[in-house]
């Protein structure tokens, strides 16, 4: 593992939204600096230092966290409770680009405390903006607490 710190985690187990949300990232000069967790347990153990990260150096968090809902092992409804629930890591960006239109998911997650909940477009041309937006947004303009 790279001891260069990280920008994003992106939680995605899906082949083909990973390559396309890496693919806007690159084709706008973001975050060289990404995490992919392809699961809610590698993105959990990579936050934490547990499992294959636990000899990585002390974290030093992402800017923001990118999270799918439809996770294997473990959901990301799960994945975002475990975070927000942690007092070094509530303050984290977390952004949830999901399939999911379901009213309980996005309750939930706004319940939980996730800063922003956007339904994954279908289309080729909108998700890659959408992408970029977030990027753009998360790392560029907004302003992270220090504390």
């Amino acid at each position: 593992m790279s001891k260069e710190p990280v920008d994003i985690l992106l939680v995605e187990d899906n082949p083909n939204d990973l390559e396309l949300t890496l693919h806007a990232f690159k084709k706008n000069g973001l975050a060289q600096r990404i995490q992919v967790a392809r699961d809610g347990v590698e993105a959990l153990d990579f936050l934490f230092r547990r499992g294959a990260f636990a000899n990585a150096e002390e974290a030093q968090y992402p800017k923001m966290i990118l999270l799918d809902l439809k996770l294997p092992k473990i959901d990301g409804i799960e994945v975002l409770r475990q975070i927000k629930s942690d007092p070094k890591m509530r303050r984290l960006p977390v952004v949830v680009l999901t399939s999911s239109r379901q009213d309980r998911d996005i309750d939930e997650c706004y319940n939980l405390g996730v800063n922003s909940y956007i339904v994954k477009p279908v289309d080729f041309e909108k998700f890659m903006a959408a992408a970029s937006i977030l990027g753009t947004y998360w790392l560029s303009f907004n302003q992270p607490s220090m504390m």
